[in-house]
């Protein structure tokens, strides 16, 4: 006997569908209270929303990242690389990768990335109106690529092109002619970063001590340094506009925000990033059966782990869609878990605990704009098209 599939109440609006795109946290909301592991209709994919089955798919073996591919609607799949591998290799990318992005390489880029976070904040107009993703998150995520590859000024508009082109290869449901243009754009920059990286040979950036490294080919070099650029300046740009977009319309937590200590930042931009992380989901691939609190997997069945869904669950979080800065403990899934638990988590946690607190404090009368959230149409990252915010002058 097979049981009837589970569809969403014809009220709520699917969160693939254009229209459920802008908001698609009331569906997660149902499915997360009414079917946690359910088998999606329109796509084909598993869609796991609880917090402790999420947590599952990204720890156990039996949930293949390399098989994840499979999850792409698109001809194209992405470069082996620490994003799609299994253990061993997995392990094996990734632990030259932390020459890069770890955590010995972010304090070694602190004072410069201070540095670079005040010169952007002078640049800013003493009131007026400026767009919080083309004025501040895109460049302030330009300025850490800066400080990781020893970027020269004259090249960063070059760089900040392909990223922002290449980016599009995070999305797994982009349209074909649009996929086509990321494949030649992650092309472009490939050749950009291998030609760059002979010039940085001997200097003292991460970028130079992941080059010298021997565990790794050139290939599976630049194979982690791509990966680095797709999965790592986009969602870090797109972050400070949907931060700032939760952020703003409650005044008691800017003020708080601006007189924060540094521990107390951190928390808030883990606070921001549960509630709308760049990556809202992530593809694996059963390789047998799984048993999850939720229901039941079956193998070869193509599994998307809704860490967006996932970190609004209300058995983990209390009040869980308020903004809270100092929640703690905060075991958001806005970074992956496990083995692929994003290798850039203290890089993004650095940079825009630095940023947050500095712009509320040089603009206190700032503020954000009225009328519904501009969201971008693509799956991932999840974004703003644009957040025009008002400076309200500066101290």
């Amino acid at each position: 006997m097979t049981t009837a599939p589970v569809r969403l109440p014809e009220h709520l609006i699917h969160p693939f569908a254009p229209a459920g795109r802008a908001n698609p946290h009331p569906a997660y909301r149902w499915l997360r209270a009414n079917d946690p592991v359910h088998h999606d209709p329109a796509s084909r994919l598993w869609l796991v929303t609880a917090h402790a089955d999420c947590a599952t798919v990204l720890r156990d073996p039996r949930f293949s990242a390399a098989q994840g591919q499979r999850e792409r609607a698109r001809e194209d799949a992405l470069p082996p690389s620490m994003l799609t591998t299994d253990p061993p290799d997995h392990q094996r990318l990734r632990a030259p990768g932390a020459l890069l992005l770890g955590p010995a390489a972010v304090r070694s880029l602190a004072d410069g990335l201070a540095a670079d976070v005040d010169a952007l904040l002078d640049r800013l107009p003493d009131g007026g109106r400026v767009d919080a993703v083309a004025d501040l998150g895109r460049p302030l995520a330009t300025a850490v690529y800066a400080r990781l590859f020893g970027l020269p000024a004259a090249e960063l508009k070059r760089f900040e092109a392909l990223a922002r082109a290449a980016s599009v290869n995070l999305d797994p449901m982009v349209p074909p002619a649009r996929a086509a243009l990321g494949r030649s754009a992650a092309t472009a920059l490939t050749h950009y970063l291998d030609g760059h990286t002979a010039r940085v040979e001997g200097r003292d950036v991460p970028l130079a001590a992941l080059a010298a490294d021997d565990r790794l080919s050139r290939a599976e070099m630049l194979g982690v340094l791509n990966l680095a650029v797709i999965g790592g300046w986009q969602p870090l740009a797109e972050f400070i506009g949907n931060g700032l977009h939760l952020l703003l319309p409650d005044r008691a937590a800017v003020a708080r925000l601006a007189a924060a200590d540094e521990d107390l930042a951190r928390l808030a931009v883990d606070e921001l990033l549960r509630l709308e992380a760049p990556i809202p989901f992530t593809a694996r691939v059963t390789t047998d059966r799984v048993e999850l609190a939720g229901g039941v997997l079956p193998p070869g069945a193509r599994v998307l782990a809704v860490l967006t869904a996932a970190n609004r669950d209300p058995e983990v979080f209390a009040d869980p869609d308020a903004l809270r800065l100092d929640r703690s403990p905060n075991p958001h899934l806005g970074f992956g878990g496990g083995p692929h638990f994003c290798l850039a988590a203290p890089l993004v946690r650095q940079t825009a605990a630095l940023l947050l607190p500095r712009l509320v404090r040089r603009f206190p009368a700032l503020r954000g704009p009225d009328g519904a959230p501009d969201w971008d149409q693509c799956l991932v990252p999840r974004r703003l098209r644009a957040l025009p915010i008002e400076l309200g002058g500066g101290l």
